[in-house]
């Protein structure tokens, strides 16, 4: 079943990649360009996930989505943030309104 576990044994399998050959791992070969590059292509994922969705193809939303995810995943790793730290983050939002929760972040500032 997908759910936050295929996030979860994503993230490990990146970080598994994360020093492979970079001749034979796609992970790796993002990790030795550095955190711009792969920001970089974060950007590029996000722009093409943007435009599927004006689009309306739903399965191409879904693929892009999923390129998406996986560049957001190498660079939470590249960070050294883990997802349960961003989930930790979504459940103390839970419940708490979109304003809300924006005006707090500002105060805090």
């Amino acid at each position: 079943m997908a759910d936050a576990e295929t996030l979860d044994r994503l993230y490990k399998a990146i970080l598994d990649r994360r020093h492979a050959d970079p001749e034979k791992s796609y992970t790796a070969k993002l990790f030795g360009r550095g955190r711009a590059k792969i920001a970089q292509k974060l950007g590029e994922e996000a722009v093409e996930t943007v435009i599927e969705a004006v689009a309306g193809d739903k399965d191409k939303l879904a693929q892009e989505s999923a390129d998406l995810l996986y560049h957001l995943l190498v660079l939470w790793a590249d960070a050294g943030l883990k997802p349960k730290d961003v989930y930790s983050v979504l459940a103390a939002r839970e419940g708490v309104s979109g304003i809300a929760e924006k005006a707090s972040r500002k105060k805090g500032k």
